[in-house]
């Protein structure tokens, strides 16, 4: 049954967040496809039995480890208070990574984004979702994002042209790690 954002499984006791398309950039190239989206958001998990392509929260995949760990098809999502030491070293064994993002203003994301990439090695699909819209993409790429959930009132296309806002950045970051004065220099 729907409900506003949300698909609840009763059987199985797992509600879900449904968004209908992902901004997606291959990081080698630079180029970026509107893709649909086949992962879906729980919010619950009450048990090992998760649906394919899941991104269970934090607190919920941690409770399911064991059983989940060797999965392709199954995700984990922080929430903006979560922290990315508690999924330590096994975030380069995952396949994708959601960070939420519930308002404009919380930038905690960012930085959870970032240490995920540079501290523990993660090489998979990191994706934004939540209050994701085009100002913020170039920002979330240069903190290691690659897949972008475009709020569902927004056009993801038009969201798409926020990837190239600037030709360059001051600052080293997970897409450049050099700064531009060195950039410059070599």
């Amino acid at each position: 049954m729907y409900k506003s954002s949300s698909l609840f499984f009763m059987a199985t006791g797992y509600r879900m967040h449904c968004v209908t398309s992902v901004i997606k950039l291959d990081r080698a190239s630079g180029q970026h496809q509107v893709i649909d989206n086949h992962w879906v958001r729980l919010t619950e998990a009450d048990d090992d039995n998760v649906p394919t392509h899941s991104l269970l929260p934090l607190k919920a995949w941690l409770v399911h480890r064991d059983a989940l760990l060797g999965r392709t098809d199954v995700g984990v999502w922080f929430a903006p208070d979560d922290e990315p030491e508690t999924l330590g070293s096994d975030a380069a064994k995952l396949r994708v990574i959601a960070i939420d993002f519930p308002a404009f203003t919380d930038g905690r994301g960012f930085s959870i984004g970032r240490l995920l990439r540079e501290r523990y090695g993660f090489l998979g699909e990191l994706r934004a979702v939540g209050d994701v819209f085009q100002d913020t993409l170039f920002y979330l790429r240069r903190c290691g994002f690659d897949a972008f959930e475009i709020r569902a009132d927004k056009d993801a296309d038009a969201a798409a042209k926020g990837l190239n806002d600037f030709s360059n950045a001051y600052q080293g970051a997970v897409d450049e790690p050099q700064p531009l004065f060195r950039r410059r220099g070599a």
